[in-house]
């Protein structure tokens, strides 16, 4: 005998519509598509849905992803779209290392005056440069190469 459902799933006539829509059209992310197919089948709107594992045999997923998915519909108050995507990240990854700040300093340096002895800076003249002058994290010659591409520098 199956457990008693801890999480319904009720949903309405423009939520079902919606969710059709993302299984149907083929224009969204497997993930996606997967937690629609979920959600419809868990939908308690027409009558009783079957079971979790029922559910998770006829969509080739485990039942844990399943019991996840109506978890997740129940915390968020039913909000199709919130279930189905993508949570968005807060911050990147890794932070940058080059900010607007040091963009600004290393364009400062490429406009100054080369060194003694030179006709004008390179990229590996730059680079030595920053490694040298405070306040500028080191980069390589290629991210000095790509900040000053974006500054729309040209040291030619």
């Amino acid at each position: 005998m199956p457990r008693p459902k801890e999480f319904t799933v009720w949903l309405t006539a423009g939520d079902r519509v919606k969710l059709k829509k993302v299984v149907t059209s083929g224009r969204h992310p497997a993930r996606m598509i997967t937690r629609a197919r979920v959600l419809l089948a868990l939908d308690e709107t027409q009558g009783p849905a079957p079971d979790r594992r029922v559910v998770a045999e006829q969509l080739g997923t485990s039942p844990s992803t399943v019991y996840l998915i109506a978890k997740a519909f129940a915390e968020q108050a039913g909000r199709v779209e919130d279930v189905i995507g993508r949570k968005q990240r807060a911050t990147p990854p890794v932070e940058p290392k080059v900010t607007g700040d040091v963009e600004a300093r290393v364009i400062a340096l490429a406009c100054s005056q080369p060194p003694a002895g030179r006709a004008r800076w390179t990229l590996r003249l730059l680079e030595r440069q920053v490694a040298v002058t405070e306040g500028i994290p080191p980069m390589d010659h290629s991210t000095t190469g790509r900040v000053l591409k974006r500054g729309r520098l040209s040291l030619t």
